[in-house]
C-alpha cells in the first residue's frame, strides 16, 4: 500500500506543479493582454521636420547682456541662448527700401510681403525650403522686426540659395547685449 500513496504522494505534486504552471500562464498571458489594450502614455519628442534640399537652414540666438570680455573672467563670451522667434523670410530688400529703427530694428518694411515665414523650435532651430534667389532673413522680436547685418551695399541680412543647396545662418538677436 505504501508504494501506491508514494506514487499518488507524486502524481499529486506533479499534478500541483503543473496547475501552477497552467495559473501563472494564465496569469502572465492576462497581464499581457491588458497592458496591450492600455493606450501607451504619449511621450513628447522632437518634431521631425521633412528635409530639405534647397533653402535656408539655421537658429536663432539671443545674447543680453554685458558680452565684453573680462580678465577677471576667463570664460569665452557666450554664442547666445536658443530662442522660439518667427522667422520671416523677404525678398532681398535694401535699406533704402525699409523704415530703419534702431538697434538692428526695422520700423516698416513698407510694401515688401515675406515670401515664407517659419517659427524656431524650442532649441532655436528652423529650416525653410525656399527656390534658388536672394533673400533677406529677420526676425520677429518682441520689441518688433530685427535684423542686425548688411552688407557693403546695405542690404539687410543677405542670404543667397543657390539650385540644389542648403544655405546655413545664425541669426543673433544682440539688441539686449553690450559690447
Amino acid at each position: 500500500m505504501r508504494r501506491n500513496s508514494a506514487i499518488s504522494c507524486q502524481s499529486r505534486w506533479a499534478c500541483t506543479l503543473s496547475a501552477w504552471f497552467v495559473l501563472l500562464g494564465l496569469v502572465v498571458g492576462i497581464a499581457h493582454t491588458a497592458s496591450a489594450q492600455k493606450p501607451k502614455p504619449h511621450k513628447a519628442t522632437k518634431q521631425k521636420t521633412m528635409p530639405i534640399k534647397q533653402g535656408i537652414c539655421g537658429t536663432v540666438l539671443e545674447k543680453r547682456g554685458n558680452q565684453m570680455p573680462s580678465p577677471d573672467d576667463p570664460r569665452p563670451a557666450s554664442d547666445g541662448q536658443p530662442v522660439v522667434r518667427e522667422v520671416l523670410i523677404f525678398p532681398l530688400l535694401n535699406a533704402s527700401q525699409v523704415d530703419m529703427g534702431e538697434n538692428g530694428f526695422i520700423n516698416s518694411v513698407r510694401q515688401a510681403k515675406p515670401v515664407k515665414t517659419v517659427k524656431s523650435d524650442k532649441v532655436g532651430n528652423f529650416c525653410i525650403s525656399l527656390p534658388a534667389g536672394r533673400y533677406s532673413v529677420v526676425v520677429r522680436d518682441p520689441k518688433g522686426l530685427y535684423a542686425n547685418l548688411s552688407d557693403a551695399q546695405n542690404n539687410i541680412f543677405p542670404i543667397t540659395v543657390e539650385a540644389g543647396k542648403k544655405q546655413t545662418v545664425t541669426v543673433t538677436i544682440s539688441h539686449s547685449a553690450v559690447f
